[in-house]
């Protein structure tokens, strides 16, 4: 069975809506999988340059799937050791979460496959 790569990557500019009303970070961070396919997301790499704790959340169908908080000026690398089938139809989405008014950056770098 062959596999295709796929990824989310670049910088995006964000102001906080508050850390507990996530949003979508950008709009082409978003992708139906196609019919007769699943996606494995493998792993989630992030930096935030804001002075405060940032999230971005990985989302299917608008719900959480998996969470990367992010420290103040800080960074993470996250590879996936429990990966998840991922429905064909199924909705993903990065959505994220900073604190009211905090402006910054946040850098992704998502990878996923198409099997």
């Amino acid at each position: 069975m062959s596999s295709t790569p796929m990824f989310w990557q670049g910088v995006f500019g964000f102001t906080g809506t508050g850390l507990h009303s996530p949003a979508p970070l950008d709009p082409s961070l978003s992708y139906v999988v196609p019919p007769g396919m699943t996606a494995q997301p493998l792993y989630f790499r992030g930096g935030n340059s804001s002075d405060e704790l940032v999230y971005v959340t990985l989302t299917r169908d608008g719900e959480s799937m998996r969470v990367f908080p992010m420290g103040a000026k800080a960074s993470v690398n996250v590879p996936l050791r429990v990966v998840s089938d991922v429905d064909p139809d199924s909705v993903l989405a990065l959505t994220f979460a900073a604190p009211h008014g905090c402006t910054g950056s946040i850098v992704v770098d998502l990878g996923w496959v198409l099997v």
